[in-house]
C-alpha cells in the first residue's frame, strides 16, 4: 500500500453559487427590494466584522455565464459555522429570489508534497498559519473548479510511491510558482467533503492569467496524466457599493 499524503488543515470553506430569480424579483415593489437589499448589505457587514477580527474571510462575486449569477465564498474555524451561515443567508428576504445553481464544501488544506518545515510544530509557523487561515484577497476576478487525481489502470496517482509523488508535485509547484504576484491560489482539500477531492479558487486581477496558467499546468505530467477536472465559474467582484447596481431593475 503507497503511503498516504498528510495534510495541515485550516479553515472551513464553503462555496455557495446562486442563481437570481430576476422574473419574481421585479414584482417586488421597490420599497421591498430595497428592504431586501438593505438586509443582505447587513449581514455582508456582520461577515466583514468576523473577517476584521481575523476569525474568517468571506468574498462576494458574481458569476459570468449562465451556471449562477453570484457566488459567496465562505471561510470558518468549524463546520458547524458554514452551516449557520448558510441558513443565516437562506432566512433573508433576498434568498427568496434566488435559487441554489451549485455548492461546494471542502477545508483549507497543505499537504506534505511540500516542503518540509523545520518547526516542531508547523501550525504555530506564521507562513504556514497565513495559508491555512487566509483572508481572501479582494482581487477584480476569481476562478474556481474542482479537481481529482486519477485512479486508473496505469495512470492511477494513488498507487504510485510517495517520493515519486513528491516529485511530479515540486514540479507541478514550480510552474504555480512563475505566477506569484499575479495570481492567488487557494487550494482546499474535500475528500469525505464533496463530489471532488479538491476545490482549487484562483484570484487576479487579470482575469488571463486564469487561463495562462491552467493551460500551462495542463502539459505538466500531474494535470496531464493525472488530473481530472470538474465545471469552471469565472466571475468579477461584486463590492458593498455595487450591490444595489447589480439587484437593480426597473
Amino acid at each position: 500500500m503507497s503511503e498516504a499524503a498528510k495534510t495541515l488543515d485550516g479553515w472551513y470553506c464553503l462555496h455557495d453559487f446562486r442563481t437570481v430569480d430576476w422574473t419574481t424579483w421585479k414584482m417586488l415593489s421597490s420599497d421591498d427590494r430595497q428592504a431586501a437589499i438593505h438586509e443582505f448589505l447587513g449581514l455582508l457587514e456582520k461577515w466583514g466584522a468576523v473577517q476584521s477580527d481575523n476569525k474568517g474571510s468571506n468574498a462576494l462575486y458574481t458569476v459570468v455565464g449562465q451556471k449562477a449569477d453570484f457566488m459567496m465564498m465562505i471561510l470558518r474555524p468549524t463546520m458547524e459555522e458554514l452551516n449557520e451561515l448558510e441558513t443565516e443567508f437562506n432566512k433573508t428576504k433576498l434568498a427568496e429570489f434566488t435559487i441554489p445553481a451549485h455548492s461546494y464544501v471542502s477545508v483549507v488544506e497543505l499537504s506534505n508534497y511540500l516542503p518540509a518545515d523545520s518547526d516542531e510544530n508547523p501550525y504555530e509557523n506564521p507562513h504556514i498559519k497565513a495559508r491555512l487561515y487566509p483572508i481572501l484577497p479582494t482581487a477584480k476576478y476569481v476562478c474556481f473548479y474542482p479537481m481529482d487525481k486519477r485512479r486508473q489502470g496505469n495512470d492511477n496517482w494513488y498507487m504510485l510511491p510517495m517520493e515519486d509523488r513528491k516529485n511530479l508535485m515540486r514540479s507541478h509547484g514550480m510552474i504555480g510558482r512563475q505566477y506569484a504576484g499575479k495570481v492567488k491560489q487557494i487550494i482546499t482539500g474535500s475528500v469525505g467533503f464533496d463530489d471532488y477531492e479538491w476545490g482549487v479558487t484562483l484570484f487576479s486581477d487579470d482575469v488571463l492569467q486564469f487561463k495562462k496558467l491552467v493551460y500551462e499546468m495542463r502539459f505538466d505530467e500531474v494535470s496531464a496524466r493525472y488530473g481530472e477536472f470538474g465545471s469552471f465559474f469565472v466571475g468579477n467582484i461584486l463590492k458593498l457599493e455595487s450591490i444595489h447596481s447589480f439587484l437593480h431593475v426597473n
